[in-house]
């Protein structure tokens, strides 16, 4: 497959070898602003906030958590005080929208792109559902952070800012500022369908926000652990080809360095692209063959000439993100699905039935044999009637520490984490 100037994208080695991964992902606490592009500033958080700066004022892009806002506005204003004419947002989420009150002056200016309320009121009516569901992978992260701005601000920090903005973009919007041209394009194949990209064409310098997700080079999530609305994969890989067709020179994300040079750039978004729209069709096949959603997540993987990373998302994840997206939460495995009583509800049945201690002992064979996940349903059989039983803890806590070890992927780690801590 040919990119710019000739080259295959097989001429350049997967770029999510080279990069940071989740686990470097942190909240705000540089001392500085850093110079990613001329006059394109970057303030490191747990999503960047970037500072465009033109002779007319400056644009911001993602404000951060509020708690991390009074680090991004002390690394801008040492670079430039001026007037903050736009702050843009790249999508609703939490952690692009939270300081924009710190940002904000008489007469700035709020863009976002037009489906922005729907993900305000899901962020409003299931707060305390998403930061359970959330906090167990980054409390540690935010602690800290929160800790490290308290020390060089004070214990008091800025609220959590509400979205409310006064210029709405539908699908395109070209702005100009002291000289500057930009344009904000809409890419809902992103996190959120309210994705927007920030691009400067005449510098080629694309803000793609986590459009590609959190980590450049991964495969993303169509569906959270934490729970978030499906994504769709066709959306989604319109999004990476609207992006790729302006060819880039430099490529800023949501996290981490820039990535720099048109060819390279159009090969990860090429490698992207295409693996998203592999899984896409894999799946429909599987689904169109009768198979089962989780002997399609088993079968399915990628060729090697797609190689994206799986710190972030996972691809047998996706497998089941789009096949639910296209199906829904019926699976046909079982009159059972239909009604609300779980496997867990005969538990006491089959303790009483087999044995704890012939349960348990079998789940340590399994375990002993490489098949942890088999270990853990016989262990939870246990675990879920008698929640006391220590061979039982035992059992479980080792074989989450089996699978522990052989992940690498910041969800499912900082799942499996939780559920260790659990089992002490």
């Amino acid at each position: 497959m040919t990119t710019l100037s000739g080259r295959s994208i097989d001429d350049f080695e997967p770029i999510h070898r080279s990069r940071p991964g989740a686990d470097e992902l942190a909240g705000a606490s540089a001392r500085e602003a850093q110079q990613v592009a001329p006059g394109v500033w970057m303030s490191p958080g747990l999503t960047n906030s970037y500072l465009l700066t033109t002779d007319d004022g400056r644009i911001v892009v993602n404000t951060g958590m509020g708690f991390e806002s009074p680090v991004h506005k002390a690394n801008f204003d040492a670079v430039d005080d001026g007037t903050v004419r736009y702050i843009i947002y790249t999508q609703g989420h939490a952690d692009h929208v939270g300081g924009t009150d710190v940002f904000r002056e008489p007469g700035t200016h709020i863009v976002a792109q037009a489906n922005w309320e729907m993900w305000r009121d899901d962020t409003d009516r299931l707060l305390a559902h998403r930061a359970r569901n959330t906090m167990f992978a980054f409390v540690d992260k935010i602690s800290a952070t929160v800790a490290g701005i308290q020390e060089r601000f004070g214990q008091v920090l800025p609220a959590q800012a509400a979205p409310d903005p006064d210029i709405i973009v539908e699908d395109t919007l070209s702005l100009e500022l002291g000289g500057r041209r930009i344009e904000l394009i809409a890419t809902p194949g992103g996190e959120t369908t309210d994705s927007l990209v920030v691009w400067l064409p005449d510098e080629r310098i694309c803000l793609c926000g986590n459009l590609f997700g959190p980590v450049f080079g991964h495969i993303p999530n169509l569906v959270t652990m934490r729970g978030d609305r499906y994504r769709d994969a066709l959306v989604a890989v319109a999004s990476y080809e609207r992006v790729r067709q302006l060819q880039p020179e430099v490529l800023i994300t949501g996290h981490f360095e820039p990535i720099q040079g048109a060819a390279r750039i159009n090969a990860e978004l090429i490698r992207l692209r295409d693996a998203v729209q592999f899984l896409h069709d894999e799946t429909v096949t599987a689904m169109n063959a009768g198979d089962d959603v989780r002997d399609a997540m088993a079968a399915i993987t990628l060729p090697p000439e797609l190689e994206v990373g799986q710190g972030y998302g996972k691809v047998s994840w996706n497998v089941r993100a789009i096949w639910e997206n296209y199906n829904g939460w019926f699976h046909r495995r079982s009159t059972t699905e239909l009604y609300p009583v779980g496997p867990e509800s005969i538990s006491s049945d089959l303790v009483e039935l087999a044995g704890s201690d012939a349960l348990v002992e079998r789940a340590g064979r399994l375990l002993a044999a490489g098949e942890p996940l088999r270990a853990i349903h016989l262990g939870e059989i246990v675990f879920n009637a008698d929640p006391d039983n220590q061979r039982a803890r035992s059992v479980l806590r080792a074989a989450h520490e089996v699978l522990l070890g052989q992940s690498t992927n910041f969800w499912e780690s900082a799942w499996l984490r939780k559920q260790i801590g659990e089992l002490a």
